[in-house]
């Protein structure tokens, strides 16, 4: 099967001119190219001459780039493929996923006639983004039954092939509520039948499990994985995400974006997040995140009322637990009473497929857990008996 990215590419996108400035050939010497205000920030106490705010951010973030393909290809559980490595011209910077995902529905899908395929229970940012574009959200949900979690390979597959107006398959992995990463062997075999569109694998919270698939998009230039400064690195406020693909489609998707999408503050940080240090650090917090998660998880699920089996995956930052054998209504009681009462925020999930009675608690602090177990007793007890 032969896969031509002319004809899933929208036929304007394809061809599109990206903006060029002048800063994307010069970024040194006396700078009166770009209209900026060569006194600095207007802000008392701020250090003009140190800040660099009063200038543009770099339009291509190269160095960054650059540091992050590098850490993906020592890190990547694919290096017996011989797979040719990841560089700065497979990347494209967003502002969060959110801004990638939006980009490749853009790039891809004609409004009002094409699709995207979506694998619930599963991230709503894809539904909305397609809401948007006006382009229909097809549905083919996850193993749920068997509490995997897992793509239903055959079941994509048939979808995909009986419908040629669908141009996207989006796969969030690990699972955003599930945090159960989906299989590569399930993934791969979906790029190897299927050329008419893209797979878009969301890797927000590829950290806390490895096994990315960003080093494979070199051998499939049907494939797009989405990774983001947000969870593992802990850098949610900057927003910064990242989109892995082939040269030829991370050419267009740069071409699409605005030239300064990502400011300077975020450029600063997310430079540093990439130092070998930082690097280290990350993870090891995602090691003490995961030791207190195998904590937290013992812990609610030896109480009464709450189902010794946790639902999904344990690849993620958070755990999923259902409440008195999927009782939605006490699930909602506790979710309540834990953030009115308590002071603690957990997310209610019971409306989403094979998740009824699910609270989805993310990781905190060894404290901020502590006070979660205490609560979260206390409050179960209080409501079963009221």
């Amino acid at each position: 099967m032969t896969f031509d990215l002319q004809k899933i590419v929208r036929p304007k996108i394809f061809n599109l001119e990206p903006y060029h400035c002048a800063r994307d050939d010069f970024q040194d010497g006396v700078l009166l190219d770009a209209n900026e205000n060569a006194h600095g920030p207007t802000q008392q106490g701020l250090d003009a001459s140190n800040s660099e705010l009063h200038r543009y951010p770099d339009p291509h973030q190269l160095e960054f780039k650059t540091a992050m393909a590098s850490y993906r290809n020592k890190t990547s559980t694919y290096k017996a493929e011989n797979l040719t490595p990841l560089t700065s011209e497979n990347l494209c910077l967003g502002v969060g996923s959110d801004e990638s995902i939006d980009a490749i529905i853009r790039a891809t899908c004609v409004p009002g006639k094409e699709k995207i395929l979506v694998l619930p229970p599963t991230y709503s940012m894809y539904s909305v983004c397609a809401e948007i574009n006006d382009i229909e959200i097809v549905e083919c949900p996850l193993l749920y039954k068997n509490n995997s979690f897992q793509m239903d390979t055959e079941s994509v597959l048939t979808v995909l092939q009986n419908d040629p107006l669908i141009k996207l398959l989006f796969i969030t992995s690990p699972g955003n509520p599930t945090g159960a990463r989906i299989e590569t062997e399930r993934i791969e075999t979906v790029l190897q039948n299927w050329t008419d569109g893209l797979v878009v694998v969301d890797e927000a919270y590829i950290d806390f499990c490895g096994g990315s698939t960003a080093p494979l998009v070199t051998k499939y230039p049907n494939l797009v994985t989405l990774q983001t400064l947000s969870k593992s690195f802990g850098l949610a406020g900057i927003r910064l995400g990242m989109t892995y693909a082939s040269k030829d489609l991370a050419k267009i998707l740069n071409a699409m974006k605005a030239p300064y999408n990502i400011s300077r503050l975020a450029s600063d940080f997310a430079l540093k997040a990439v130092q070998h240090d930082n690097l280290q650090l990350m993870e090891s917090n995602a090691k003490k995140i995961n030791d207190e998660k195998h904590r937290l998880l013992r812990e609610l699920t030896s109480l009464d009322y709450v189902d010794d089996q946790y639902v999904g995956g344990l690849d993620a930052n958070f755990i999923m637990i259902r409440v008195n054998k999927g009782d939605n209504t006490l699930a909602k009681k506790l979710y309540l009473a834990l953030a009115t009462e308590s002071g603690v925020v957990v997310r209610f999930r019971g409306t989403e497929l094979g998740c009824s009675g699910c609270l989805r608690i993310t990781v905190g602090t060894p404290p901020e857990n502590d006070k979660l177990i205490k609560e979260f007793k206390k409050l179960l007890a209080e409501l079963v008996n009221e």
